[in-house]
């Protein structure tokens, strides 16, 4: 389950960071952005340096700007991996964080957002969040859902998947490498009743949506196409 393109990169975390504020959905602590007045919802999961992470916020916000009640829960109990903790190695650290105990902490936030009144529900996972989202794609409680450079994801999962899909990987990928990206389009498309999408990133590494320097036009490039994409997949079937 190690990969050292997971622990690239990390982010300086920062609670406050982002236009939104942190509460507390169904039971964990959330940063959320946007209006309940939409009454369309979209849950993203972090990857695996947290819910935290200003490229994250800042997404959350582009999604709430775009009409959506976003909202950020922090499935790692403020314990979010640290590259330079070397008696923590991720295949250590993965074992108290997985993505099945995440994506039951999931359902109470889902089930407050309907209570506060959200009508349509979608998700969106980076690195180990796209498996969570994954098996949150299982039922049929969302709408449809986004992965952003898997980790951990596997043909089997998307087999089970039963909403519309959106994948967008990366060319330069250990994790969820562009081979494995092909296997889950064939499976998509052998499952006519799942509308399925997936997009490979020339030139790009995994991480590469939410872990990009700011300054460097280069990589904000391919991270906003990507967030486009993302948003488009949402307006189609969010509503």
């Amino acid at each position: 389950m190690s990969g050292p393109q997971c622990c690239e990169n990390p982010p300086t975390l920062s609670s406050s960071s982002g236009g939104g504020c942190v509460q507390e959905v169904g039971g964990l602590n959330t940063y959320i952005s946007g209006s309940l007045d939409s009454k369309l919802g979209i849950l993203l999961v972090s990857d695996i340096f947290g819910y935290e992470a200003p490229n994250l916020r800042k997404l959350a916000d582009k999604v709430a700007a775009a009409g959506f009640y976003v909202v950020v829960p922090d499935f790692l109990h403020g314990d979010p991996y640290v590259p330079d903790n070397a008696e923590r190695p991720l295949p250590i650290w993965i074992k108290s964080h997985g993505a099945d105990k995440a994506a039951e902490e999931a359902k109470p936030v889902i089930e407050d957002l309907k209570s506060k009144g959200i009508s349509a529900i979608g998700a969106a996972g980076m690195c180990w969040g796209a498996k969570v989202v994954g098996q949150l794609a299982k039922s049929d409680d969302l709408k449809a859902v986004v992965m952003l450079h898997p980790s951990f994801v596997t043909v089997d999962d998307i087999k089970e998947i039963k909403v519309p899909i959106s994948i967008l990987g990366a060319e330069i990928d250990k994790m969820s490498p562009p081979e494995l990206l092909k296997q889950f389009e064939e499976v998509l498309s052998a499952k006519p009743e799942v509308d399925g999408f997936v997009k490979i990133f020339p030139g790009v590494t995994h991480g590469w949506t939410v872990r990009y320097n700011a300054e460097d036009e280069a990589a904000v490039k391919p991270a906003e196409e990507a967030h486009k994409d993302m948003l488009e997949w949402f307006t189609k079937y969010v509503k």
